[in-house]
């Protein structure tokens, strides 16, 4: 029990967990595109986001993001290496326009981490950014790459999903925030700080009825779309107002963030059984 529940934490710790929920969203642009995946594209997705997120939750504790004392950080730090390799013989299998994107995105993802000067904040410091950062990065890797792997111009519905998908990051963040809400640095200015744990997810539920109001104005548009969407709208705000449940490690590391996995889920069910 002990082992899986070790394994389980490992899963979850080094960001396994959220590269599946990101290469899910990519997947479900590529459904919406009606284009197949490409496995080049979600291998370099998913070891990329991988590297991104371990570099943020643990470099900045490193000597020069480099030496850990701590051993499963350590462990962890080996891991991010490893899939660091397996990033980049993904990227080099995939166009240039890829790379320069994927150098834009993975800028502003350093940049969140590392201040640009000596004594300048990082983004993630810069209050009320950081979410705005993360947000524009996952879109980035679940809309633009697909987008651009498939071919397809970037029109007005690409412009639409992209902001949608910016939205669906930002409501998935907020119970992260108001978990930490007691703990982050009151210089950080999080929404949940500023508006307080009862007005955040007032503002989650409205803006969960915008990404879904969005989808209205694609120009291209099918029922499948918008009654997963529905569907997908439903599970947020169930998950906005579970109280003390946000309070729970498990609750928000695995279940909310695996409500991108469930979205795909039903568009591959949807697609394939009915």
């Amino acid at each position: 029990m002990r082992t899986l529940k070790a394994i389980f934490d490992f899963y979850l710790d080094a960001s396994i967990h959220v590269a599946v929920a990101v290469i899910s969203m990519a997947g479900v642009t590529f459904h919406l595109l009606g284009s197949s995946s490409d496995i080049d594209l979600l291998g370099f997705i998913f070891f990329s986001v991988i590297v991104c997120y371990n570099f943020i939750k643990y470099g900045v504790e490193a000597y020069k993001y480099l030496i850990v004392s701590n051993a499963y950080h350590k462990i962890i730090q080996i891991f991010s290496f490893v899939s660091f390799a397996f990033a980049i013989y993904f990227l080099l299998r995939l166009d240039e326009e890829i790379w320069v994107a994927t150098l834009v995105l993975g800028v502003l993802s350093a940049l969140y981490a590392v201040p640009l000067l000596p004594r300048a904040k990082n983004l993630r410091n810069l209050a009320g950014l950081k979410i705005y950062i993360v947000a524009f990065v996952w879109a980035g890797f679940s809309v633009l790459l697909p987008v651009l792997d498939a071919k397809m111009t970037l029109d007005w519905d690409f412009a639409v999903t992209f902001i949608q998908r910016m939205l669906l990051v930002l409501i998935l963040i907020l119970p992260f925030e108001i978990r930490d809400m007691e703990w982050d640095d009151k210089s950080l200015r999080t929404l949940p700080q500023v508006l307080g744990a009862k007005n955040t997810k007032r503002l989650g539920i409205g803006l969960t009825l915008v990404f879904f109001l969005l989808t209205f104005l694609k120009d291209e548009l099918n029922q499948l779309e918008t009654l997963l969407r529905a569907i997908l709208c439903m599970a947020l705000i169930f998950v906005l107002l579970s109280n003390k449940k946000l309070q729970s490690k498990y609750f928000v590391m695995f279940w909310v963030e695996a409500i991108p996995i469930f979205w795909f889920c039903l568009f591959w069910i949807a697609e394939n059984y009915i």
